[in-house]
């Protein structure tokens, strides 16, 4: 559940006539940010958020629901540009306020406490992730029924958690569930249903049920070039995760292959510098090393010029697998 742009109805009043402080011109720069953000452009983003904010803080009031929408888009503008703990401080501050105004069991609220979840598993603070995924799904499940779609996703996002904290039987146990409400609510080819799929097919590669998680990126993988083509980034992230998978089962050929595609692609497509595109990269070198191919592998570990991946990232020995999603 991710913050969306602020909507308003079409003024009569000339544009030209708008001040800086009209709830209009705030609105329009509001949305102008949320296209930076969309398109990669954080820096820029952030920067309007940041002013918005301020701007309407000083003219509606800190608990005005514009004002906590903007603060809401800020924070998780911050989360996406790794400002941790800026986001986390907004989340809360956010999450109390929403609690106080509309209660807590208002739709802004419980989208305000997954953000913060989402910010706290980010931040590696599991606990307070999970403590808060499983309040939102249990609210969400009241609220709206275990089938609404906001209820499957808050699922998956505590399986997610579950997962990350090495929960793995309850974790599987949660995925299964919203694959199997998706594909029966949304069809086998929805793309919420397909995300569903490659998340299970991720825990039970962690779980090292291997058997079961290959099949599962195998069809994922399928169904995703036919409906989104070969190019599409989920598509590169199901098809790197199937390589990891090729590789953990010691099909070293397969994965090679897999690898080499999708570092083609992402660097084509992504550009050389993204964090899909490294770890493309990363994963290649890595199974090129494990096939005594020393000289193709150390050429890849050289991170390409303006690049922001670490030294840890770059000499990792184990194959990276892509969350994206």
């Amino acid at each position: 559940m991710r913050p969306s742009p602020c909507t308003s109805r079409t003024s009569r009043t000339s544009k030209a006539s708008w001040t800086p402080d009209h709830p209009y011109t705030l609105t329009s720069r509001n949305n102008l940010a949320y296209a930076y953000q969309d398109a990669g452009r954080l820096t820029e983003a952030i920067t309007l958020y940041e002013q918005t904010l301020e701007d309407r803080t000083r003219i509606l009031g800190p608990d005005h629901p514009d004002t906590l929408t903007l603060r809401l888009n800020l924070a998780y503008a911050y989360q996406d540009a790794g400002r941790l703990t800026e986001a986390i401080t907004l989340y809360e501050q956010n999450l109390k306020d929403l609690e106080g105004l509309l209660g807590p069991d208002h739709p802004y609220t419980l989208t305000s406490r997954n953000n913060l979840a989402s910010a706290y598993q980010d931040a590696g603070r599991l606990n307070e992730a999970i403590t808060l995924y499983e309040q939102n799904l249990k609210d969400l499940e009241g609220l709206l029924g275990p089938d609404h779609p906001h209820t499957l996703a808050s699922r998956n996002n505590l399986a997610s958690a579950y997962q990350d904290a090495g929960r793995l039987d309850e974790a599987i146990t949660l995925y299964e569930q919203t694959l199997t409400d998706r594909t029966r609510i949304l069809g086998p080819h929805h793309p919420h249903t397909l995300q569903a799929r490659n998340n299970l097919a991720s825990a039970y590669q962690d779980a090292g049920r291997l058997d079961e998680a290959i099949p599962l990126f195998e069809q994922t993988l399928t169904d995703r070039i036919r409906i989104l083509g070969p190019h599409h980034p989920r598509t590169l992230i199901t098809r790197n995760n199937l390589a990891v998978a090729y590789q953990t089962a010691d099909r070293l050929d397969e994965a090679i292959t897999l690898y080499e595609q999708t570092l083609e692609d992402s660097t084509r497509i992504l550009g050389p510098h993204h964090p899909d595109t490294l770890t493309s990269r990363n994963n290649l070198a890595v199974a090129y090393r494990a096939a005594g191919r020393a000289e193709e592998a150390e050429a890849l570990f050289e991170t390409p010029p303006g690049s922001e991946k670490d030294e840890q990232d770059r000499t990792e020995d184990n194959p990276d697998q892509m969350t994206g999603d």
